[in-house]
C-alpha cells in the first residue's frame, strides 16, 4: 500500500513514518509539509492513500481537503484535533490527532486498519465511480512523443472500434497520416476535412495549422467536423483544448477523452470541462510519458477521471465503450 504523509509538523511526520515502516504492507513514498508539495508528490508518485494532518478550522485546509477528495479522488485518512464536525465516508477516514506523547501501539493499529479500508475502497485510484452513460465519441490529445503513444493506443483498440476518433496535436500532415495507416492496420487514419461527417472506426487528425472541432451533430447523431483558421490558443493551432471543449459542449456525458504525453498544459482545461459536463477522461501516467506536462496539468486541474500507464489505456477504453 503506497502512502503519502502530509503534516506541517516535521516531528509528527517522522513519528508516523517511523512507526508505519514496521508494517510490511505499507510503503511510505513521500512525506511533505504542505498541500503544494503534496500535489507534486501525488502527481509523481500516485499514492493509494494520503494521511493528512489538516486543521479543519482553517478555510484553506478545508479547500485542500475537498480537492483531495473530489478533484484528485485520492482516499484520505485525516488526522485532526477537531473531529466533532467531520464524518467518514467511502473515501475518507478520521482519527483524532494525539499529542506527541500519545502515539501508542493502539493508535497505529487503528490507523493501519483505516488505511487498509481506504486502500480497498471502490474510489481508490479510479477517480470516481464508473460512468453510467454510453459513449459516442473518442477524442485524443497529445504533443511531444504523441505519434508513438497514440499509435500504441490505437493498435490496442482492435478491429471494428464502434466510435469516431478525433485526434489533435501539432504538426499532423499527410506523411504522418500515411505513417499511422501503415502502423495501425485496425483503424482508418486520415486528415480531417472541413464539413466531413465522422464515422465509427476512423481516426480524424487535425491538419497542421488548423483547429479541429465538432461543428454540430446531425439528426442521426453523426458529428460534422469543422476546420478553422481562428487564432492559436497559447500559440497552438491546432489546440487540444479547442477540440475537447467542442465535444464537451455537444456530447456532455457521452464524451470520452484521452490525454497523452506532451509538453505544456494544452488539453487540461478541455479535460476539466469534459468532466464537469459528465464525460470521462483518462490521463497518461508519468511512468510512460515522454514528457509529463499535459497529463500532469490535467491531473492538477482536476480534469483526469483516471490516470493509467499507456499500456493499460486501450483495454480501459474498450471496457468503458462496452459498458
Amino acid at each position: 500500500m503506497k502512502v503519502i504523509i502530509e503534516d506541517s509538523s516535521a516531528v509528527v511526520r517522522a513519528i508516523i513514518e517511523q512507526n508505519l515502516k514496521t508494517y510490511p504492507e505499507i510503503e511510505i513514498i513521500a512525506s511533505v509539509p504542505n498541500f503544494k508539495k503534496l500535489v507534486y508528490a501525488i502527481e509523481n508518485e500516485r499514492p493509494e492513500v494520503v494521511i493528512s494532518g489538516v486543521d479543519i478550522n482553517e478555510h484553506n485546509e478545508q479547500a485542500n481537503l475537498k480537492s483531495l477528495l473530489y478533484d484528485f479522488h485520492i482516499p484520505v485518512l485525516i488526522l485532526t484535533e477537531d473531529t466533532s464536525s467531520m464524518t467518514s465516508n467511502e473515501v475518507s477516514e478520521i482519527i483524532e490527532k494525539p499529542n506527541l506523547s500519545s502515539y501508542t501501539k493502539e493508535f497505529f493499529e487503528e490507523l493501519v486498519t483505516k488505511l487498509q479500508k481506504l486502500a480497498s475502497s471502490p474510489a481508490n485510484m479510479s477517480c470516481g465511480s464508473d460512468p453510467k452513460a454510453s459513449f459516442k465519441i473518442l477524442c485524443i490529445g497529445a504533443s511531444t512523443g504523441g505519434p508513438s503513444a497514440v499509435s500504441e493506443v490505437l493498435q490496442g483498440l482492435g478491429n471494428d472500434f464502434p466510435l469516431p476518433i478525433l485526434y489533435a496535436q501539432i504538426g499532423a500532415d499527410k506523411n504522418m497520416a500515411h505513417w499511422f495507416s501503415n502502423v495501425c492496420h485496425n483503424v482508418r487514419v486520415k486528415l480531417a476535412e472541413d464539413g466531413e461527417e465522422a464515422v465509427a472506426g476512423t481516426v480524424y487528425m487535425a491538419p497542421a495549422d488548423k483547429h479541429l472541432v465538432v461543428d454540430y451533430l446531425r439528426p442521426n447523431g453523426k458529428p460534422v467536423l469543422k476546420l478553422s483558421d481562428e487564432a492559436p490558443e497559447r500559440f497552438l493551432r491546432p489546440a487540444v483544448n479547442k477540440l475537447f471543449r467542442s465535444v464537451a459542449g455537444l456530447y456532455k456525458k457521452n464524451c470520452l477523452a484521452i490525454l497523452l504525453t506532451g509538453m505544456g498544459a494544452d488539453g487540461a482545461e478541455g479535460c476539466k470541462m469534459i468532466c464537469e459536463n459528465g464525460g470521462w477522461t483518462i490521463a497518461e501516467d508519468k511512468s510512460t510519458c515522454a514528457v509529463f506536462g499535459m497529463p500532469a496539468a490535467a491531473i492538477e486541474m482536476g480534469g483526469a477521471k483516471e490516470v493509467l500507464p499507456r499500456g493499460k489505456i486501450s483495454q480501459r477504453i474498450l471496457e468503458l465503450v462496452k459498458e
